[in-house]
């Protein structure tokens, strides 16, 4: 339960200041101030929950049921960091690029052919993204 719980904390903390960056309601500078106070004080939370789980954690003898390699681990993580972050940076282009699609499409409606190809090669980035994840994890 607690892999699960600790994980999405750290993503809300970390993201928590973007998102009046975003909105226009703070400055860059603002956030990294605020950034700066939730990265201390997700770190110490976590030095604290992993104080407390080493100190209660059970001893696995040999032969339990946990099997895997610290390769295959990072290998995962590495899958999921590739997908997370392509979706992440497919969001942002198709966040600019959408609008301004619409806008272009408005005016003239022999843009959409044009507008309709700089969406897609946006969303293409979270696609690109997926397809090396899947590729990683055929390698395990």
């Amino acid at each position: 339960m607690l892999t699960f719980i600790l994980p999405a904390i750290v993503v809300v903390a970390l993201s928590l200041p973007l998102i009046k960056v975003f909105k226009g309601e703070a400055s860059v500078n603002s956030a990294k101030k605020r950034l700066d106070l939730h990265i201390s004080g997700v770190v110490g939370a976590a030095a604290l929950v992993l104080f407390l789980g080493v100190a209660n954690a059970p001893v696995f003898a040999a032969g339990s049921a946990i099997t895997g390699t610290i390769a295959q681990g990072l290998g995962f993580l590495a899958a999921a960091l590739a997908t997370g972050m392509s979706a992440l940076g497919a969001g942002i282009a198709v966040a600019a690029a959408a609008p301004a699609a619409i806008g272009a499409f408005s005016e003239n409606a022999e843009n959409f052919g044009r507008s309709l190809i700089f969406v897609a090669l946006g969303e293409g980035v979270a696609i690109y993204g997926l397809l090396i994840s899947i590729l990683i994890i055929n390698q395990l």
